[in-house]
């Protein structure tokens, strides 16, 4: 994998952490239809009504990201910051393991 992203967000509200959720299923849903080949993304909603993102990129900079590219993605970051508390908090990762066995 060329890039690992881990990014994490606070929600104003449970309202708006549900808006988010069905944005961000929506970008699920173009992604099952594309079914790009070099990425992997896991989003993660914590109790705190907070978003955790891991994306996994095999393509350079200069290529398409599959998935900020998507029509969902942009609707996914209209308005986000309004439903956001404070700021984003965006690192690159390095993956010391991996085990999964179902994603649900």
């Amino acid at each position: 994998m060329h890039k690992r992203l881990v990014t994490r967000y606070a929600m104003k509200s449970a309202e708006a952490a549900d808006e988010n959720q069905r944005r961000v299923e929506g970008v699920f849903t173009e992604l099952e239809e594309t079914k790009p080949d070099t990425v992997s993304y896991i989003v993660l909603r914590l109790a705190d009504d907070s978003f955790v993102h891991v994306s996994f990129h095999n393509h350079t900079d200069d290529e398409v990201n599959p998935i900020a590219s998507t029509a969902a993605f942009a609707h996914f970051q209209d308005g986000h910051g309004d439903r956001r508390e404070g700021g984003v908090d965006q690192q690159t990762a390095t993956l010391v393991g991996a085990y999964i066995t179902t994603l649900a």
